[in-house]
């Protein structure tokens, strides 16, 4: 049996969850709605607030989906009702970043061109102050693609540590050239 898959998913106050014919799993909540389409051999069993995810055999394919499905639901669960965030930091002499609103950010990163993005629905950026990026969301996956996505327009790099970087990331430093 999956360690992860077996496990129970609460289903706080606020926030419902219904499985249509088509296996379809939707969560409202507080902060917006979320769906998921889940495999037709994975069903989802709803009792008193406590969704259990069961698989119908021990076939390899169930077996992987089984935890998958699991971690998918909850992630929906904890999205409406808290939400997600990514945080990063702006490491170098003159990077910044500027939100507008909420909806675009704007990078200063050392190119001769400002790098824009405009947040997807249901994500918004904040800046608390020029080196810092908040991406905050419902969705757990469009929260983490969106914040790698910043992350890519200038990665940290090893001699310096500039860059762009996740607030908890740890840069490994590399030895520069030495003189004689």
């Amino acid at each position: 049996m999956s360690r992860i898959g077996r496990l129970p998913i609460t289903v706080p106050a606020g926030v419902t969850v219904t499985v249509d014919d088509n296996n379809t799993v939707v969560v409202k909540g507080p902060n917006g709605t979320l769906s998921q389409a889940v495999n037709k051999n994975i069903t989802v069993k709803q009792d008193n607030g406590i969704l259990t995810i069961e698989r119908p055999d021990d076939a390899k394919a169930n077996r992987s989906m089984h935890g998958l499905y699991r971690s998918l639901v909850n992630n929906m669960v904890v999205g409406v009702t808290a939400g997600f965030q990514k945080n990063l930091v702006l490491v170098g002499t003159g990077y910044r970043a500027a939100s507008e609103g909420g909806k675009k950010l704007t990078l200063n990163v050392g190119y001769s061109h400002p790098v824009a993005f405009d947040a997807p629905e249901g994500v918004t950026f904040e800046t608390p102050d020029q080196t810092h990026i908040a991406v905050k969301g419902i969705n757990k996956q469009v929260v983490g693609n969106l914040a790698a996505d910043i992350r890519a327009v200038r990665p940290p790099e090893p001699y310096l540590g500039k860059g762009i970087k996740y607030a908890d990331e740890v840069i490994r430093r590399k030895v520069g050239k030495t003189g004689k």
